[in-house]
């Protein structure tokens, strides 16, 4: 029986052209985060099964790839639960592995600790276009700076990365979760239903502010809170700067501390003044981000190329505590890697500054001294910092020398035994 040459559903290959482009990308934001002073680390692949069920994951919980049990452990005769044949897993994002890596080396690490990491994550998820079973993330988290001066610096690292990378006109749409929990409360909502509300208000984009009323009512709230609620979002239609949160502010008035909105105000008007790449800041008070352990600003990427979040990220300061029995602040921003790639490669982006590349064909029959000088020619051209493939002629040489052209190679040099061909 033949074996299956296709990758398992959910996965890809990646062709030398998709590549190239992931390493000049990787290049590019590895250079850029190393100029706002994050430093790179790695974490394993599996983590323990009960860090990544510490409901610190939201949804994804649900999607993890478990790993059974090795060896003796391993017991499939008195096996009765599923905790009987797991306890690991793999990852399905890098925040829960970045958490564990600073509770286990917090002594050996500065503070504040500004981490980069970037590397593949699996989630048991339904494919499509933009996303894999398997996918890398690129993450940067500032961990033990409590003031917002880690939100300010993650928006302008981030931003400045997506500007070297070609992209502009994009948005940063950003929030505060005790907004959204001033606002729940202010329009009459038990505290206990608050991620119930947030769930429904996450589909705003999608339902608009009638579907969004709709379910709510569905889902068992008063009309008076519903309505309260939902007048809350009516009265900053179309203002998506600073102007739209002081009007949400004015209306909660005790319900939302002064500090929340000052501090909202000064990330988006402290990036607004020293930004480097063509973008928009929008204060955007339906922004929920599904992750749970979220506990103040929060923020998304948003591509007018790709119609949705291309990243995003926000602070929550009570996670590590949950590993080292006292909390530490700490806020993170993750670029969307693979819906960032799939754009540039729509876009048929060209890699800036690449060097000249070139291919030698060489006919069958060539060899000693000829050819050495022509290896030589090539090795001369490659000091010189250009790309030189040296290969033998095929008999269908118009087709191979169509490949080339596909894949870049401007310049081909045929070598012949007999130069008079």
């Amino acid at each position: 029986m033949a074996l299956i040459k296709k990758p398992v559903t959910g996965m890809k290959d990646i062709l030398p052209s998709e590549m190239q482009l992931r390493d000049y990308c990787i290049g590019v934001i590895k250079k850029t985060y190393a100029e706002f002073g994050f430093t790179s680390i790695e974490t394993p692949c599996v983590e323990s099964l009960a860090n990544l069920n510490s409901k610190q994951g939201g949804e994804n919980e649900k999607l993890i790839f478990k790993v059974m049990k090795r060896g003796e452990k391993l017991n499939l005769a008195t096996a009765k639960e599923e905790n009987d044949l797991t306890d690991s897993g793999l990852r399905y994002d890098l925040t829960v592995p970045l958490v564990r890596f600073y509770a286990n080396h917090a002594s050996e690490l500065p503070s504040p600790f500004k981490a980069l990491q970037m590397g593949n994550v699996w989630r048991a998820d339904r494919p499509q276009k933009g996303r894999y079973r398997q996918f890398m993330q690129c993450d940067i988290d500032i961990l033990g700076e409590a003031t917002n001066l880690a939100e300010i610096e993650l928006i302008l690292a981030t931003t400045t990365t997506l500007g070297r990378l070609g992209f502009k006109d994009f948005k940063i749409r950003i929030n505060e979760r005790r907004i959204l929990k001033a606002m729940a409360a202010y329009s009459g909502f038990p505290e206990e239903s608050y991620d119930d509300v947030f769930i429904t208000l996450d589909k705003m984009d999608k339902i608009g502010i009638d579907g969004v009323s709709e379910e709510l009512e569905k889902e068992g709230f008063e009309r008076a809170a519903i309505d309260k609620y939902l007048d809350l979002f009516r009265s900053v239609e179309g203002k998506t700067d600073i102007s739209g949160l002081k009007i949400i502010a004015e209306k909660l008035g005790d319900f939302l501390d002064t500090e929340v909105r000052e501090s909202l105000e000064e990330i988006i008007t402290s990036v607004d003044a020293t930004k480097t790449a063509q973008f928009e800041m929008v204060f955007d008070p339906t922004l929920v981000r599904g992750m749970s352990y979220y506990t103040g600003t929060i923020f998304e990427v948003s591509m007018p190329q790709y119609g949705g979040s291309c990243g995003g990220g926000g602070r929550y300061d009570k996670m590590v505590g949950k590993f080292l029995g006292q909390d530490t602040p700490a806020c993170g921003f993750s670029i969307g890697f693979e819906r960032i790639i799939m754009i540039m490669m729509d876009e048929g982006f060209k890699i800036p500054g690449e060097s000249k590349k070139q291919a030698f064909l060489i006919e069958k029959g060539i060899k000693g001294e000829r050819l050495s000088e022509i290896i030589s020619e090539a090795q001369k051209e490659r000091l010189e910092g250009n790309q030189v493939l040296v290969v033998r002629m095929n008999k269908n040489k118009k087709f191979q020398k169509q490949q080339l052209l596909e894949q870049g190679y401007e310049d081909v040099k045929e070598f012949y035994l007999n130069p008079l061909n």
